[in-house]
């Protein structure tokens, strides 16, 4: 005998399940976890027009669950059905393609009166209380009680009817972690009702009711619920289109998190976690935020009932839209319009992580921070005036000009002679020359009123440092290019085509037969990206024209570029991400400009004049989306004199 025919039981008649039975069943859908409880429970108080939901566990919600909301309650013969199995008050017409509240079947009471001790106690602002046990689903009678109005419940010995269940239940402190998050994506869909979570350690969790309306009332819920950090580093977001209309805020590219329970999404006030939605944010973040990242923010979808189906699964977190690819263009529109529109801006927290590790004891390298040397180890620094640091407005000194034999050691760079532009045989040094007088002293300060300052000098050939009228930016030079570079060739794809520069002697660029072999299949292809080649027999390509924006370069370097990122598409058309795109086309054609920017732009150790510091950060301040690099780096670090004067004892 087979070990599978050994499960089936014996052959015997067809015969009908016990009714409680059935509830047990029907509750594995319903009832997963305490958590699933809690918001079937606080949904029903939501629907029943509450303005005030207490939430009370005890054991992660295994030992108790207590729901106290001010809705309009119930009197005793809506008591006595609710219940029952698929008995509901919110579907007066019976049409399940024009729903419009966030519960609908029927099944949350019944199922978990099923599978624990269920308490209920009501009343209506015009009727008497009453109250209903109901144990391991067996209902008792309707009987008077003192309540005010609106509806308590209590949930008690969760799972005791079907033990099973309590093994695969996590630990108290997990449990409790998702009944808060429950509550977190239910504060952010009903801003207008005070959510309480109440455990048996800590604080209550309290998330205030908001009696306004407007983007300055949402932006205090949801730095309530998101972090205080969230509104300074949030974008704004609207956009209608064929019957949908999406509001929200969207993070920063910079303002990111290592996993994505700060994505929120709702649905016609529903709270949802849809995968069509998901990749639609992972699509619009994706030239902006490393893969590993995860944005914050909170998108709000209105429509027609009838153009989104809710009754997919029992417990309405998935949704079908009738037009899913409208609904995904849309979302991918709108965030890269509020991005944009956002233009050369960083997250305030990496002004704050720097801050941090300037102070004593800060982090070491290895944790991402700047590393903080102090006692005999640390590097020792020459006195200098205040003014040779900061008050030139450019770098590189006045032609012909020299140190003295007195300057201070060349390993400062004072010392060193004017910098040549793109100099790729020049060696790291960590400033160039002070030009304290190039400029009038007004024109000075018109660069200073920039959002990114003026340049002061260059550290290390990689950073740029500005200054500004309240303090100053570090930038990454090759970063902010490499942003600059990729923004620039999309620009010329959607205006026509890439411009591209014909090789004077066409270059023969050698690699493995199947290497070659694809670039050449992908030759149309990048032709459109204005990189011309073809077959030059076995393992080799000859390379005619390259795009304008890259042309002073390896060619081998960028091909070699453009097959990694040929490599790394191929891999990624079958994967999730890619799942409902509806150009994959252009995001493909997207990640092979965004290999060859990086490949074109300003390396790290290449010495700039004055002019072209300048000149990178006011195409910065002109660029959408620069204040990330292509893989989700920040290009710039903006520091307040304020918080520089702390960091000296002067504040």
């Amino acid at each position: 005998m087979s070990a599978a025919s050994a499960l089936l039981p014996p052959r015997a008649g067809v015969r009908r399940l016990d009714p409680i039975l059935v509830d047990r069943i029907a509750a594995g859908e319903v009832v997963e976890r305490p958590a699933s409880a809690v918001k079937e429970l606080v949904e029903n108080a939501i629907d029943a027009g509450a303005r005030s939901v207490e939430v009370t566990i005890e054991a992660g919600g295994r030992r108790l669950i207590r729901v106290v909301d001010d809705g309009i309650g119930m009197g005793a013969e809506d008591l006595a059905l609710a219940v029952e199995r698929h008995a509901t008050s919110k579907l007066p017409d019976g049409d399940l393609t024009r729903i419009g509240s966030l519960g609908f079947r029927g099944e949350a009471l019944p199922s978990i009166g099923a599978v624990s001790r269920l308490a209920i106690t009501s009343r209506t602002a015009d009727g008497e209380g009453v109250s209903l046990l109901v144990e391991s689903g067996a209902k008792g009678p309707v009987r008077p009680a003192p309540a005010s109005r609106g509806t308590r419940i209590e949930v008690t010995d969760l799972f005791a009817a079907t033990p099973a269940r309590l093994k695969f239940l996590k630990s108290d402190r997990a449990e409790t972690a998702a009944v808060a998050e429950v509550l977190r994506r239910l504060a952010v869909a009903q801003p207008q009702v005070r959510f309480t979570l109440r455990t048996e350690s800590g604080s209550p969790t309290v998330f205030p009711a908001e009696a306004e309306t407007g983007e300055a009332a949402l932006l205090r819920r949801l730095g309530g619920v998101l972090g205080p950090d969230f509104p300074g580093n949030a974008v704004p977001l609207s956009m209608a289109r064929e019957g949908f209309s999406l509001e929200g805020h969207v993070g920063l590219p910079t303002f990111h998190r290592g996993v994505g329970t700060h994505i929120h999404f709702v649905v016609n006030g529903r709270p949802v976690r849809d995968r069509l939605l998901l990749g639609a944010v992972r699509g619009a973040y994706a030239d902006t935020m490393s893969s590993d990242r995860h944005p914050v923010l909170a998108l709000y979808l209105a429509c027609e009932p009838g153009l989104v189906d809710v009754n997919v699964h029992p417990a309405k977190t998935e949704l079908r839209f009738r037009e899913p690819g409208l609904v995904r263009a849309l979302v991918v529109s709108a965030i890269h319009e509020a991005l944009r529109r956002a233009g050369a801006r960083s997250s305030t927290t990496g002004a704050r992580a720097a801050l941090d590790a300037l102070r004593p004891g800060g982090a070491p390298v290895g944790e991402g921070r700047f590393a903080v040397h102090t006692g005999a180890s640390a590097p020792s620094l020459m006195p200098r005036p205040a003014r040779t640091l900061f008050s030139g407005p450019s770098l590189a000194a006045p032609a012909g000009w020299r140190a003295p034999a007195s300057a201070m050691p060349d390993r400062s760079g004072f010392a060193e002679t004017p910098q040549a532009a793109f100099a790729h045989d020049l060696g790291p040094s960590d400033f160039a020359p002070p030009a304290a007088d190039l400029r009038p002293e007004a024109e000075t300060e018109g660069a200073e009123a920039h959002p990114l300052g003026a340049a002061r000098a260059q550290i290390h050939g990689t950073y740029i440092v500005a200054q500004t009228r309240d303090g100053i930016v570090l930038v990454d030079q090759h970063a902010a290019h490499e942003r600059l570079v990729y923004e620039r060739l999309k620009a010329e794809r959607a205006g026509g085509g890439v411009a591209r520069q014909g090789l004077l002697i066409p270059d023969v660029v050698e690699m493995a037969p199947e290497a070659a072999d694809r670039l050449v299949e992908a030759a149309p292809e990048l032709e459109r990206l204005g990189l011309s080649l073809e077959a030059f027999g076995p393992g080799a390509v000859l390379v005619r024209a390259v795009p304008t924006a890259l042309a002073g370069g390896s060619v081998k370097n960028l091909v070699l570029d453009v097959l990694d990122a040929l490599d790394a598409s191929g891999v990624e058309e079958g994967g999730p991400a890619g799942a409902g795109d509806p150009d994959p086309v252009s995001r493909r054609l997207d990640a092979l400009l965004s290999r060859m920017s990086c490949h074109g732009s300003i390396r790290a150790g290449r010495r700039l004049k004055p002019e072209e510091m300048n000149a990178l950060l006011r195409q910065m301040e002109a660029t959408p989306l620069s204040g990330s690099c292509n893989h989700g780096r920040p290009t710039f670090v903006s520091l307040g004199l304020a918080d520089i004067e702390r960091l000296f004892g002067r504040r």
